[in-house]
């Protein structure tokens, strides 16, 4: 068959993987501005901005190859059956390990939403531990801190969400101002 018939028979999916295509790359670009400035208004370390980034390429890439399976002709039911198998294996290694699944989560949210940023000084409210100190790194999966006493302590990124934090002031000892009252 030559190329010329070849590409006329075809010209709809290429027509159409050409869209996904730019539809992927205008959104990876977009993305990633919208991650770099988000990341640079609130103060977040390019580490976690790179983290964040990356697992939104992550859904990016998946959503591309999904339509591009579809546009190129793999019948449905055949997807479908393929699609449920693989997420029945995820479920299953997921549950079978869901800490990395909610840290991976609460990584997200503790980007976007938390207030909480390396350097800040913290007090973990938990009735066992008191846990006070300055956060030194927040990772994907992990929240590094030095306690008051000298101790290196990794929080799981879910404990963060699930437990109290006082965000307290920068140095030991020193008072805290009202801004209200000055």
């Amino acid at each position: 068959m030559p190329v010329n018939e070849m590409l006329f028979a075809y010209k709809d999916e290429i027509l159409l993987s050409i869209i996904v295509l730019t539809l992927l790359f205008f959104g990876l670009l977009f993305t990633k501005r919208v991650i770099k400035k988000f990341s640079i208004l609130r103060s977040i370390n390019p580490n976690r901005r790179k983290f964040i980034r990356n697992l939104s390429y992550l859904f990016y890439y998946l959503f591309a190859g999904i339509a591009l399976v579809i546009i190129w002709g793999v019948e449905f039911k055949q997807f479908s059956v393929f699609i449920s198998s693989v997420l029945a294996v995820l479920g299953i290694a997921f549950f079978a390990q869901w800490s990395i699944l909610s840290n991976l989560t609460a990584s997200i949210i503790l980007f976007f939403s938390h207030p909480v940023r390396i350097g800040d000084r913290i007090r973990v409210l938990d009735k066992d531990f008191d846990w006070t100190g300055e956060v030194k790194d927040i990772t994907g999966f992990y929240l590094f801190m030095a306690t008051d006493r000298g101790e290196n302590i990794t929080l799981p990124t879910s404990m963060v969400i699930q437990k109290g934090i006082q965000i307290m002031n920068k140095y030991p000892g020193e008072e805290i101002v009202n801004k209200e009252e000055t």
